[in-house]
């Protein structure tokens, strides 16, 4: 497939765009800023796609150069439109007019120009966070305005395929870990270990969905290749392996010390803050054999990465 994709230099957008090459796609991949301005992890996730797809910087979902490289090819056989607004997103005050604004930047003028061009799919990401997605513990609310603002996205996107007739799927992201993920839980985990501390769990009991990237992304890339014979909206939200925050921590601190040598000590704090639904995780369980996903081996990279990048700090 001749794809192009918006968002590659996110943390799971990599993963995506490197299992679609890996399948033997094409990929058109248009990225936000000039290369100049990238540091650090989202720099070296850039570097990563450089070899394998093309990279189009400077180059926003919506914008002239963006209609630019649409119209420059004769056709595309899929629209990946995994960008999002994530600025500050865990603000109180995040921007969700703004935000769903950028999100749908020029889609009008996008959903026939990408029909021109035999392009009859389009494939959205969505988050378990949003406004209905998944199952829980509550009536299933936007979780914070970022959630909100994913959520009227997804609906501007549905509203329009459905006047267009255009095949609409979404892909809903659970909580994704691993390599060259941005310094959020795992990375704490890890820099506590390699630091010789105790990690410390301050909400043991949220339900959360915990799915390794390279699982996630092998999903993506079925699920992208499921949308061709299909048509209306179709939608996937894949679970691997669903528990407290305290169990996976558990488990993944057994997975990290046999493979490290290191001490990877826990403890789990008595929660009394719940801001967040107790449970909130996808729905579709994953056979991760049949994707040729193999959990041992996916360790053994997680590990690797993180002492080859804990050592370059040293």
């Amino acid at each position: 497939m001749k794809i192009l994709f918006t968002g590659a230099s996110s943390f799971t957008g990599m993963w995506f765009v490197k299992e679609l090459v890996s399948a033997g796609h094409e990929v058109t991949a248009i990225i936000r800023n000039p290369y100049e301005s990238y540091s650090g992890i989202r720099k070296q996730r850039i570097d990563q796609l450089k070899p394998l797809s093309r990279l189009v910087f400077d180059c926003s979902f919506g914008s002239d150069l963006f209609f630019e490289v649409t119209e420059n090819e004769d056709y595309w056989d899929l629209f990946c439109h995994h960008a999002a607004e994530v600025a500050n997103y865990k603000i109180p005050d995040f921007n969700v007019e703004e935000a769903v604004r950028n999100n749908t930047k020029n889609i009008d003028r996008l959903i026939p120009l990408l029909q021109k061009r035999n392009c009859l799919r389009i494939l959205l990401t969505g988050s378990v966070f949003e406004q209905g997605e998944g199952t829980g513990s509550d009536a299933l609310p936007a979780v914070s305005a970022y959630g909100l603002s994913k959520t009227l996205t997804s609906e501007c996107f549905k509203k329009i395929s459905q006047k267009t007739g255009m095949t609409l799927g979404k892909f809903v992201i659970p909580n994704p870990f691993g390599p060259y993920e941005e310094e959020r839980f795992t990375y704490y985990l890890m820099n506590c270990w390699f630091k010789g501390q105790t990690a410390v769990i301050n909400t043991p009991l949220y339900v959360r969905d915990n799915i390794p990237v390279t699982l996630l992304a092998k999903c993506y890339r079925y699920f992208t290749e499921s949308l061709f014979g299909l048509s209306g909206f179709q939608k996937t939200n894949p679970s691997w392996r669903p528990e407290s925050q305290g169990e996976f921590t558990k488990r993944y601190a057994h997975e990290m010390e046999k493979r490290l040598s290191i001490p990877c000590s826990v403890h789990l704090k008595e929660q009394s803050i719940f801001e967040e639904p107790i449970i909130r995780v996808n729905t579709d369980q994953i056979e991760a054999k049949k994707l040729g996903w193999n959990e041992e081996l996916d360790w053994d990279g997680i590990a690797e990465y993180y002492q080859r990048m804990m050592n370059s700090l040293v």
